[in-house]
């Protein structure tokens, strides 16, 4: 391959990952009981750190389904797969915190939920990034 043609492929696999990314955050936000970039703009450190995971988070998936793709048609597959598991895996943690509210907690800027959601994001997709593998 030329370098052209390298480049011009370097430049389709970074915009159709952007475009992945812009989607599931899209998606995070119109199906959480929070409303992220509200919070955020009110200052809201909470809502960064558990925001800033999930972007983390699917990034690092992303990360792994363009590393591991075979053309960007197969990217895009495993890609969206990962991000619908992560958005799932996500949503169990709800399930598996009832000691606390995780949008009650975001809500009222509670930094230690916010933190532990950057974690368990990024933990998340660190997983899912390693079962991204042929």
């Amino acid at each position: 391959m030329s370098f052209t043609e390298l480049f011009l492929s370097t430049l389709s696999y970074i915009g159709v990952a952007a475009l992945l990314l812009l989607i599931s955050i899209i998606l995070f936000e119109v199906t959480t009981k929070n409303k992220e970039f509200e919070l955020i703009k009110n200052g809201n450190k909470a809502a960064v750190y558990a925001f800033g995971g999930r972007i983390l988070g699917l990034a690092i998936v992303l990360y792994s389904a363009i590393a591991n793709s075979v053309n960007l048609f197969d990217m895009v597959i495993w890609g969206s797969l990962a991000i619908v598991i992560q958005i799932v895996l996500f949503y169990l943690a709800e399930l598996l915190t009832p000691k606390f509210n995780i949008t009650k907690a975001i809500d009222e800027d509670n930094q230690a939920v916010g933190l532990f959601l950057l974690f368990l994001s990024v933990s998340i997709g660190l997983l899912i990034a390693a079962s991204l593998t042929y």
